[in-house]
């Protein structure tokens, strides 16, 4: 075992994808001769070599494309995009032609591509480098859309994004590129896709949370336990497709929830889990479900950070409301 950070780990678990499989390839803006604008691919141009880690143009939309050709054509591409805020320029070869080529070509054709991108604030950058916008994947029929919480889910999640056959969008929160440090399996492990995490049980409310939001959850969580309430802690992990089981067996036992999305809060994930709540589980419950989101507007300007960003004692004061309903 080694003790890693994000990076680190998702390094380790490039390194060890490449080396298995030939076809991965990696490309965007400074990923080689740079390693990443956070480091995440450091080292592996001297490794692999320019024709298997690409530096691409500063052309969003030209990498989507790239990435879409490649996996046509036998490669298994992992794309770059710095930003998350500087994706949307993706979205048009990502819903017309990635998600749906298996459904285009009655499985005669398939994306295996990854498209990889740094995702939200807490950092104090500015909008276009802090946006959580993963609902707009989220819709995209055909799209798996994926969001590591730890050093370990990052890499066992990354090598699972890699090895399947359609294409996954993931996104990797900034917050927590070097928050923390767990223990990582030197060796390759996958994480199935699809699968919520339980992160800590409780009969009294269930939590649910992915990404950077995870490490707020559990302080809350933590302090709402010195004062009595047991929370059921959920990491979905995977947005889409969305692990509606695990949270509906959670409801039915607690009979309360509250979810923490870091986007703004109009037709976010959270909307869509409460209405499968509501779908699934309406008769278990014994208070309103609550979100605690974001307020919808553009990520502030640093210094504006503090009163849009999520903290632990929101999630608190939710849990405590829907407790005490």
């Amino acid at each position: 075992m080694a003790v890693l950070n994000m990076v680190s780990a998702l390094n380790q678990a490039f390194g060890g994808e490449m080396e298995r499989d030939p076809s991965v390839v990696v490309l965007g803006e400074d990923v080689g001769r740079d390693g990443g604008v956070f480091r995440v691919t450091e080292g592996l141009l001297d490794r692999f070599g320019a024709d298997r880690v690409v530096d691409t143009p500063l052309a969003e939309m030209a990498i989507a494309g790239m990435a879409v050709g490649m996996a046509l054509n036998g490669l298994r591409p992992v794309a770059e995009i710095q930003f998350m805020g500087f994706s949307y320029l993706t979205l048009s070869t990502m819903i017309s032609h990635a998600s749906r080529m298996r459904n285009r070509t009655r499985s005669g054709m398939h994306v295996p591509m990854v498209m990889r991108m740094p995702y939200g604030a807490g950092v104090k950058a500015l909008e276009h480098h802090s946006e959580s916008m993963e609902a707009l994947f989220v819709q995209v029929p055909g799209l798996k859309v994926v969001v590591p919480s730890t050093p370990r889910e990052a890499k066992g999640l990354l090598i699972s994004s890699i090895r399947d056959p359609d294409p996954v969008v993931f996104l990797e929160p900034t917050r927590s590129y070097r928050l923390m440090k767990e223990e990582v399996e030197e060796e390759s492990f996958t994480i199935p896709l699809g699968e919520a995490r339980q992160v800590r049980e409780g009969d009294d409310i269930t939590v649910v949370g992915w990404g950077a939001m995870m490490p707020l959850i559990e302080k809350a969580v933590g302090s709402v336990g010195k004062k009595g309430i047991e929370c059921d802690v959920l990491d979905l992990r995977t947005l889409s497709p969305m692990d509606s089981t695990a949270v509906l067996s959670s409801v039915r036992k607690t009979g309360r929830c509250v979810i923490v999305q870091e986007a703004p809060r109009n037709c976010g994930v959270a909307a869509e889990l409460i209405a499968r709540i509501n779908e699934g589980a309406l008769l278990s419950l014994e208070a309103p479900v609550e979100r605690v989101t974001a307020p919808d507007i553009v990520v502030p300007l640093p210094q504006g950070e503090g009163h849009y960003y999520i903290t632990p004692g929101r999630i608190e004061n939710a849990i405590e409301r829907v407790a005490n309903f």
